[in-house]
């Protein structure tokens, strides 16, 4: 992995409209620019390996950065919540950081940290790319200025007009998450704890977490969690793939 970020040295390049910073991917290859010193999202997918962490906005290519220890946990912890609550309930597909969530109408293409993508718009899953947007993006905000206006100021925007319905932004550093729901008139509005500090996704039917177990030190298990948010439909999935093992 080291290898892999250490080839994303900032190069300088010369497009007709100036000089700009580009980088290279896993095989050392630089992006190929068109003749308006932009990208073309066709070309940038033929371009950005699986090893390569990149985010397309407006024909320009924003690397990501390797993440921390805190921001790897709770993107797992999460992503292996709804990916077996999701898998359990039959609600639809669950994938992580690398894929691409490619928004309408000329919108990015970003790679949110977790995704949620409704039974009904599996048909939006390419190869490498999901084809509109996810019905649940999650970005977990790495610290630095940059960071956080991208997230909670750029995405949250980007979201919205896309029409990503749910949107949770999680800051490990700061110990802080907020939920958002979108609105007909694509306008976010803050999904707010219950009075037992339930969280509860109005996308990912039945779903709920509390914010205190992010901040855990270890976190809880996933599957004592699942169990508890889960309920009896868990336990009955549970118990088809114990038969299913059986059969292996």
């Amino acid at each position: 992995m080291a290898d892999t970020f250490k080839i994303f040295e900032l190069l300088v390049t010369e497009s007709p409209f100036g000089t700009h910073e580009a980088v290279v991917n896993s095989d050392g290859a630089p992006p190929i620019y068109g003749p308006d010193g932009k990208i073309s999202y066709e070309a940038f997918l033929d371009w950005a390996d699986e090893d390569t962490h990149a985010e397309w906005v407006d024909g320009v290519i924003s690397m990501t950065s390797p993440a921390s220890y805190k921001h790897q946990r709770i993107g797992i912890f999460l992503g292996s919540l709804l990916n077996l609550y999701t898998e359990a309930h039959a609600l639809g597909m669950v994938l992580t950081a690398g894929y691409q969530m490619k928004l309408p109408a000329g919108g990015p293409g970003r790679e949110p940290d977790v995704l949620f993508i409704a039974k009904a718009n599996l048909s939006r899953i390419e190869d490498s790319y999901l084809n509109g947007p996810a019905d649940l993006a999650i970005e977990l905000v790495s610290p630095g200025t940059y960071h956080q206006a991208r997230d909670r100021k750029d995405k949250f925007a980007e979201y919205a007009r896309g029409g990503v319905l749910e949107y949770w932004i999680i800051d490990p550093e700061q110990k802080q998450a907020e939920f958002y729901h979108l609105d007909p008139n694509k306008k976010y509005h803050p999904i707010l704890p219950d009075a037992e500090g339930k969280v509860f996704s109005e996308v990912v039917t039945g779903f709920w977490l509390k914010t205190e177990w992010l901040w855990r030190k270890p976190l809880p298990p996933v599957q004592k969690v699942l169990r508890k948010v889960g309920g009896a439909t868990y336990e009955a999935y549970l118990k088809r793939q114990a038969l299913e093992d059986d059969e292996l």
